[in-house]
């Protein structure tokens, strides 16, 4: 099982972690992982024993697809739901929303609740782009008919079908996304470097240093958009500033490494003339 990175959570995880292997033909190709309900109202006030926070980005960096879920009735995200939506950073095109229960309201209430729902995600998502949304009532039981209509018997249907497909293309599209995802990191990789070398080389050559490091660590979104428009870098590919800042901490900036020209090249190659010979060898997953 690929789950040994989650020991650094400690044990107070472990010992709420379970796994289980069931005999179905699509369980031979995908996992699912399945998490603990969300802290929301007065519950929010009990803290969990572990980063449930630092654990949801550990899966979601591993994952194919990440389903969110909603109902008709609870379109209210938490504050933890928002930390955890928070941690989703960076894997904008591995997200799917499902509002679930859907056919617990009547159609018209379906078009304003779908409405409220995109409008909170909006807040929290923070992109431009609208999210696809699968409207539906996801269990083994029948659908109500009575308050679904005609018209939303035939919507569910469609939906789940859908929703279905995205989960049987997952194994046939894994190649796809596992290059994706070094892409991704091979990007990140390059601009921590650039970020690293422009820390080092702001910090004074004698005395004052301990203030200097400070003062970048206050201003590292400044510093940030300095590397991104001197080294030409996307923005996207730049990472969070508050999760950066919380690592920098623990490290001496005059210690950092300077930038090593070559070893960037090496990288701008392997993505520009590497990955899409990688590609060419296998066979296309759209088609």
């Amino acid at each position: 099982m690929p789950y040994s990175g989650l020991s650094a959570f400690g044990t107070a995880f472990l010992s709420k972690f379970e796994c289980s292997q069931m005999p179905h033909p699509l369980l031979d190709h995908i996992t699912f992982v399945d998490t603990p309900g969300v802290l929301s109202g007065e519950k929010q006030r009990t803290q969990r024993s572990y980063d449930f926070t630092g654990v949801t980005s550990w899966f979601a960096a591993k994952s194919d697809l990440i389903l969110l879920l909603f109902d008709p009735h609870k379109l209210d995200i938490s504050d933890e739901f928002k930390r955890v939506i928070g941690s989703l950073r960076g894997q904008d095109d591995k997200i799917r929303i499902v509002l679930n229960k859907a056919d617990q309201v009547d159609s018209q209430q379906l078009m304003r609740v779908y409405g409220a729902l995109l409008w909170s995600l909006g807040k929290v998502l923070n992109t431009p782009e609208v999210m696809r949304v699968y409207i539906g009532s996801f269990n083994d039981k029948p659908i109500r008919e009575r308050s679904a209509g005609p018209l939303g018997m035939e919507l569910f249907e469609r939906e789940q079908d859908d929703l279905l497909s995205d989960l049987n293309d997952i194994p046939k599209k894994a190649c796809d996304r596992r290059i994706n995802e070094f892409v991704k990191r091979a990007r990140s990789a390059k601009v921590h470097a650039h970020i690293i070398s422009h820390l080092k080389g702001e910090m004074p050559a004698l005395m004052g240093k301990a203030k200097a490091q400070q003062k970048l660590l206050e201003t590292l979104e400044e510093q940030f958009d300095k590397v991104q428009k001197e080294m030409r870098l996307p923005a996207g590919d730049f990472p969070s500033v508050e999760e950066y800042r919380e690592t920098l901490n623990a490290y001496n900036f005059d210690r950092f490494e300077r930038l090593r020209p070559k070893m960037v090249q090496g990288v701008d190659d392997m993505l520009a003339y590497d990955i899409p010979d990688l590609l060419k060898q296998f066979s296309n997953p759209y088609q």
